[in-house]
């Protein structure tokens, strides 16, 4: 007989089987522990438990330097020095990513809708995409500084 309770149950079941895929998804997969053993505290808290930083805590936010920001999980280069503004939010803000090197998803959370984005390659969640942004393509992607490492181009 099915009644609410097994529709339910049904419902929990295909959501998690739905994120245990999309986990198994990506080109780099760790055990938590293994997470653990690699990133700061902070830095799991982000990066694997989709957490968000303080906002003005990053030291990325005043790095001015041409180069490019990477994933701290996997070192993916993702955003290039180029597409970064000060967007006044107190997260490192972005108009564009680097292409194929980011991944975006629905984020139902905090009673709205959102775009969450994470590297491609990993997994590890950088924070959401608004559309809010400067012209030509209105995007901002508001980041966790503390998800990104910053490699200075050579000289």
């Amino acid at each position: 007989m099915i009644n609410r309770r097994t529709i339910l149950l049904g419902m929990a079941g295909l959501i998690a089987a739905g994120r245990t895929a999309a986990a198994n998804a990506f080109e780099i997969i760790r055990t938590e522990a293994q997470w653990k053993a690699i990133l700061s505290e902070e830095q799991f808290l982000v990066l694997r438990k989709n957490e968000t930083e303080q906002p003005n805590s990053s030291p990325l936010l005043a790095e001015k330097r041409v180069g490019t920001y990477h994933c701290a999980g996997c070192d993916l280069a993702v955003y290039a020095s180029q597409a970064k503004y000060d967007s006044g939010t107190g997260w490192p803000s972005f108009t564009e990513s680097l292409p194929n090197a980011i991944g975006t998803e629905e984020d139902d959370t905090f009673f709205t809708t959102r775009t969450e984005v994470h590297c491609k390659r990993c997994g590890g969640h950088f924070g959401h995409i608004f559309e809010d942004g400067p012209p030509p393509a209105g995007k901002r992607h508001c980041l966790n500084g503390i998800a990104l490492t910053f490699k200075p181009a050579a000289a």
